[in-house]
């Protein structure tokens, strides 16, 4: 599956993304999924949902 198609971004991915550091796109990610999770949203450990990602970090829907 291309990186176009995947609908979530790992830690690894975030980390390469934004220049940080793996346990700290780890860190961002538990916080994401908790907002998340207060909303009522299953959450996956460890990986967040793009879009998702992309309305928080940069402020605009995909």
């Amino acid at each position: 599956m291309t990186n176009e198609n995947k609908m979530f971004i790992t830690a690894t991915e975030m980390a390469e993304m934004l220049g940080i550091s793996k346990g700290y796109a780890y860190k961002l990610i538990r916080e994401l999924n908790s907002e998340l999770k207060k909303e009522g949203y299953i959450v996956i450990s460890g990986k967040i949902p793009k879009d998702y990602f992309k309305k928080r970090w940069f402020g605009y829907s995909a």
